[in-house]
């Protein structure tokens, strides 16, 4: 642990925003990260990248970028690497960014000015922005698909985002930070610690002007396993354990009611192979699935044109066919390990049990 570290951690800071970096190699991605955060608008910021144990030099990069440098023994996870950050920063606020992410020009300024401007606000999520790096369809698709869902849910919320989030340190400090024993790799723990603040009473906004970049290449073996084994299951995990289905973001009823659709779909199709009036069924719950998203469709449509659009929609219903797959096998595992209702301990100090 380098000694300069150290010397800052041991005082408090004026800054207003202490950003942290966790990285894992991803040398390219991060290169791209720091030179997007040297030039932003915003004066009152450090940043802080926290090496995970990489193989990479990781350090160089940082020294050529101006910014401060932790290595700890790894790979341990993000989680444990976004804890360990803030326990070397002083500033006001935190700002989580993805190595994998370059922030706007002003994006650091719009977190200082949302947290000024409002003392009763806790902790404020940005969003990618519709602009992707990696060109391949795939990747486009995915990107863009967060930056619709986050669009969509400007304003109050009861989760957090860790790729392009800001939370006030004090507040991070009181309920624990990140669940680093439960998350030993890239998984939810941002959900999870934004869920028990939210219980608490405490605020969290996405703000839809914050926005960065996100430059990750990805495949459909990545995205199938990133979105049932390192979203989809634990979300459902939590979700019983915190007693209750949020309704932001890519929860809300009209999804749900989505996945059940597309499951009728799937199950009314060998019915009407032997009951051809059942393929009235299929039909009428294959318009009702595509009506429920057409604005989705639109919004997709309206940026890379209807041809693209037209190609989103297998893989928006696979989408919902493995969100299905992810509660039943999340459910299972809950009972199976007759995991209790409530809030970790470190966060039942602060007065939340888990349940409404």
């Amino acid at each position: 642990m380098k000694e300069g570290v150290d010397s800052i951690a041991r005082g408090a800071t004026s800054l207003a925003l202490s950003v942290i970096v966790p990285v894992y190699n991803s040398r390219a991605d991060l290169e791209q990260c720091l030179t997007a955060l040297a030039v932003s608008e915003c004066g009152d910021f450090e940043v802080l990248v926290v090496d995970d144990g990489s193989s990479d030099p990781i350090e160089a990069i940082v020294a050529r970028a101006g910014f401060r440098y932790l290595r700890i023994e790894g790979p341990g996870g993000p989680a444990r690497a976004r804890n360990r950050g803030v326990e070397h920063v002083g500033g006001r606020c935190v700002v989580f960014i993805d190595a994998d992410v370059c922030v706007h020009t002003d994006t650091l300024r719009l977190f200082a000015e949302r947290f000024a401007a409002d003392p009763s606000i806790d902790a404020v999520v940005g969003t990618y922005d519709d602009a992707p790096r990696h060109p391949s369809f795939l990747s486009q698709y995915k990107n863009l698909f967060h930056h619709y869902v986050h669009q969509d849910a400007d304003g109050e919320i009861s989760t957090f985002w860790s790729g392009c989030g800001a939370m006030r340190r004090d507040v991070f400090l009181e309920f624990g930070g990140f669940d680093e024993l439960r998350y030993r790799r890239p998984a939810i723990e941002d959900i999870e610690l934004g869920t028990w603040i939210s219980k608490a009473g405490r605020r969290i906004v996405l703000d839809k002007r914050v926005r960065c970049q996100h430059l990750k290449r990805w495949t459909l073996a990545g995205l199938i396993k990133t979105d049932v084994f390192d979203r989809g299951i634990p979300w459902t995990r939590l979700m019983l354990r915190a007693g209750s289905v949020p309704n932001t973001l890519n929860v809300k009823p009209t999804q749900r009611l989505s996945m059940v659709l597309v499951y009728l779909v799937l199950l009314s199709v060998p019915a009407a192979l032997f009951y051809p009036l059942a393929w009235v069924a299929t039909g009428l719950f294959v318009v009702a699935a595509l009506l429920f998203n057409l604005d989705f469709y639109r919004y997709f449509a309206a940026r890379r044109g209807w041809g693209f659009a037209l190609r989103t929609v297998p893989l928006h219903w696979l989408y919902f066919l493995y969100c299905g797959i992810s509660v039943v096998a999340g459910t299972l595992l809950h009972v199976l390990r007759r995991e209790a209702k409530g809030a970790p301990a470190a966060v039942r100090r602060v007065g939340v049990d888990g349940t409404d």
